[in-house]
């Protein structure tokens, strides 16, 4: 089978690496993909979120399977102009994509199912929003109702700093929504969940822990993630139980009842405090760089999960694990969430050595027809490790980083502190 793989980050990188495994593949395409999806697949240097020049291409390549790896295609309901081409796509139809798209809808959700989470209110304009958070204890947290590339929620401190960002989003700052959700402040340790669903039935699919911050101990502004590690050790049976029965399993309920059912990957962001897990928001795709690790310590076939769930066959199916624990660390462009320099050249990258248990994914990279490596976007590489411990694979993980001879480079050398440095 030819397969599709949409985005360009270390996400898709990644998920070329495991379904290049499968003896079910026969060609892989990644559009537009990143100078490490190059040495695997073929990527094909377009913009996907034009369907129809993406359907010509599909055609040319005869490729029969999508799977979309960013939220912003499925948002834009990529799932339902392919499903009409007879292409298959894996991630869910643009209205249960609004389980992401729109954080009011998340929330609408919640309430109408008990799922627990935050208490809010929708606001639409100044005024309301100013009768509102007097209601709110601080710091108060103010979410853009749309997508906003992970800047869409700030944790204001003071009414004042709440009342000013309240005022961007509704005068436009992102072009997704002038509608604002406010929420009061959960207090706790985050997690991520992640399951697979075809609709019908629903299978965990592995747990993570990110860290969002830019700066050592999560401190500084957040990122799209600066690394991750998985299991998270916060997660354990009685905690995973309620974690599905309180939260997984009535939103998916709820999904069907309004005729909705969610088909595809759906990562739970946690806030657990006592034991208790309380959902923080939902995102319709693996996370970034959480999937990195996950692909890593997967033993199932993926291509093979995926078309189960295209097919709705995922009842009594497995998911099984490497033992081990891992993670993943991200070296990004030095300035970066802010301004950056772009095209600088990453030596000794090849010098790597890769394996089942090690992994440098690419993220923000381009090669130049010469073979050199630049780095491009924000994210530029994700240094990858499974090992016996998870200070051994930190340790492991940052060498590899440290080797590389990049003039620009900037990483986190205390990814998973929590656990290793206690």
């Amino acid at each position: 089978m030819n397969i599709g793989i949409i985005g360009s980050g270390g996400r898709e990188h990644s998920i070329c690496y495991k379904l290049k495994k499968s003896k079910l593949v026969k060609n892989l395409f990644c559009i537009p993909g990143n100078a490490g999806t190059s040495n695997i697949c073929e990527n094909i240097n377009i913009d996907f979120n034009d369907f129809v020049k993406l359907h010509k291409v599909l055609l040319c390549k005869k490729i029969k399977l999508l799977i979309v790896g960013p939220e912003i295609p499925l948002v834009n309901g990529i799932t339902d102009f392919f499903e009409k081409k007879n292409i298959k796509v894996f991630g869910p139809s643009k209205k249960a994509s609004q389980l992401e798209g729109s954080k009011a809808f998340m929330k609408r959700i919640c309430k109408r199912f008990n799922v627990p989470t935050a208490k809010y209110k929708e606001i639409s304009n100044i005024r309301e929003a100013k009768r509102t958070i007097k209601k709110f204890n601080l710091p108060i947290v103010v979410k853009s109702d749309g997508l906003a590339s992970g800047k869409g929620v700030t944790i204001c401190h003071s009414r004042n700093k709440a009342i000013s960002d309240i005022k961007k989003i509704l005068n436009g700052k992102f072009k997704t929504s002038k509608k604002v959700v406010i929420e009061e402040f959960l207090k706790g340790e985050e997690a991520s969940y992640f399951v697979i669903c075809d609709g019908k039935n629903y299978i965990p699919i592995g747990s993570a822990q990110d860290h969002k911050r830019i700066g050592e101990k999560d401190t500084g502004p957040n990122t799209g993630g600066m690394g991750a590690y998985s299991p998270s050790f916060l997660i354990d049976k009685t905690i995973e139980k309620k974690i599905k029965k309180k939260i997984i399993e009535p939103t998916l309920k709820g999904m069907k009842k309004i005729g909705t059912p969610y088909k595809g990957i759906l990562y739970a962001g946690l806030m657990i405090e006592n034991s208790e897990p309380k959902l923080i928001e939902y995102n319709i795709r693996f996370g970034d760089p959480e999937c990195q690790i996950l692909m890593m310590r997967l033993k199932n076939d993926l291509l093979s999960l995926i078309l189960d769930t295209l097919e709705g066959k995922l009842k009594g199916k497995k998911i099984s694990w490497i033992k081990e624990p891992g993670i993943t660390i991200v070296a990004a462009n030095k300035g970066y969430p802010g301004k950056y320099k772009k095209n600088v050249e990453i030596k000794k990258i090849n010098f790597v050595k890769q394996n089942n248990k090690t992994q440098l994914f690419h993220a923000g990279t381009i090669k130049k027809l010469n073979g050199k490596v630049m780095s491009y976007g924000g994210r530029v590489l994700n240094s990858t490790v499974v090992s016996s411990s998870l200070k051994k694979a930190r340790n492991k993980a940052l060498k590899i980083l440290d080797q590389l001879e990049w003039d620009n480079k900037y990483y986190r050398k205390d990814i998973g502190f929590r656990i290793i440095d206690k």
